[in-house]
């Protein structure tokens, strides 16, 4: 690979940033909850340490060794019949990101409609109608969408050095400032204990053995291992000195979120009398609940869309680097040509993804899932 990272350390934010997205805030605190708190998160650090580690050294060493793209990596350590394997995780990153991306422009629109002032509600019911009426909207998702992908198109564009591993450094810090910012604010509120007892405490008679599967199941998709992501990041290095130490930092990095997601939701709900939600549920109708209670809640809130914009923008630009990085090798394209025609293909995909959500809701492939 022609471009490499400037410092190990930017290695390890961007990877850590492709970890790092709004699942580890919008889904593992509410799993963690509903399986024994603690038992759960004790589960979960094991798989990310012993299964999570494992995998993503085995994607760091074939990255760093072969200097190669995913798929590229594959057929160079391994043959030709490997090539597949690249290929099906480059080509899963673009179906992923493709719906990512329409997520990601809620997040914009949402940090728009706090900064406005428009979430300052504390009737639940209808906060639950803003959110349907803005993903069911034919134009202002799409819109959404749309800068959402330019704006991870324009990271990728710059370029490793001075796009990548300059926007994680930036990024990666602010994520963490506001995070710790927002558990100060919830956990200093009256009635806090309460939410922390409910994520910390390990109460193993709740957790299920579909619990079990969840704790490995999100292990891999906070760690972004899987998909290749993390062979191409490690192409990127000088050599493949001190692996072994920057995967350690990316996987502590990793759980560190998710347990800080939790530490900022959990009391914060509890001091509120919320009850937490999965999903969009939790971050787009039942936080800015909880923030339209608090004096300064409109500060607070477009603080954390903010927090949930960069953490999804840390994901996508290691989904848009991942295939563009392929696409680039495979066509023998310049980084621009790459970047913009793989952008447009997800900015023309999202459209119909989004549309589901509206006009377009029923509507299904092969009479069964809709799209």
């Amino acid at each position: 690979m022609s471009q490499q990272w400037t410092s190990r350390i930017g290695h390890i934010l961007a990877a850590a940033g492709s970890a790092i997205g709004i699942g580890a805030i919008w889904k593992f605190s509410y799993v963690a909850a509903s399986n024994g708190g603690g038992a759960f998160l004790i589960v979960f650090l094991l798989f990310s340490f012993i299964i999570g580690l494992a995998v993503l050294l085995a994607e760091n060493i074939l990255g760093s060794s072969t200097h190669a793209e995913a798929v590229n990596a594959f057929k160079k350590m391994m043959g030709r019949n490997w090539v597949i394997i690249g290929v099906i995780g480059v080509f899963s990153s673009w179906c992923i990101y493709s719906f990512y991306s329409v997520v990601g422009g809620w997040t914009i629109g949402y940090t728009v409609m706090a900064a406005t002032g428009q979430l300052n509600i504390t009737d639940s019911a209808e906060l639950t109608g803003i959110f349907t009426h803005f993903i069911s909207d034919p134009l202002w998702p799409i819109l959404a969408h749309l800068a959402f992908a330019g704006l991870t198109c324009f990271v990728v564009l710059a370029g490793v050095q001075r796009g990548l591993e300059k926007a994680v450094k930036i990024m990666m810090p602010m994520l963490f400032i506001i995070m710790i910012l927002l558990i100060i604010v919830g956990i200093s509120l009256p009635g806090s204990s309460e939410g922390l007892k409910l994520f910390l405490y390990p109460d193993f008679s709740k957790l299920t053995p579909q619990g079990v599967l969840d704790a490995l199941g999100l292990a891999f998709f906070s760690l972004s291992i899987g998909l290749g992501i993390h062979i191409t990041y490690s192409a990127y290095l000088a050599d493949n000195k001190g692996i072994a130490n920057s995967s350690m930092w990316v996987v502590i990095l990793s759980c560190m979120v998710c347990v800080l997601a939790g530490l900022m939701i959990f009391p914060a709900l509890s001091a509120a009398g919320l009850e937490p939600n999965a999903g969009p549920g939790l971050t787009f109708m039942t936080m800015p609940v909880y923030f339209a209670h608090l004096p300064g809640g409109n500060i607070l809130a477009v603080t954390f869309f903010i927090l949930l914009l960069m953490a999804a923008l840390t994901s996508a630009i290691s989904l848009l680097e991942h295939i563009v990085a392929y696409v680039q090798m495979r066509f023998q394209w310049t980084r621009r040509r790459a970047g913009l025609v793989v952008t447009a293909s997800i900015m023309l995909m999202g459209i119909p993804v989004s549309l589901s959500f509206g006009p377009m809701s029923d509507v299904t492939l092969g009479g069964e899932n809709s799209l």
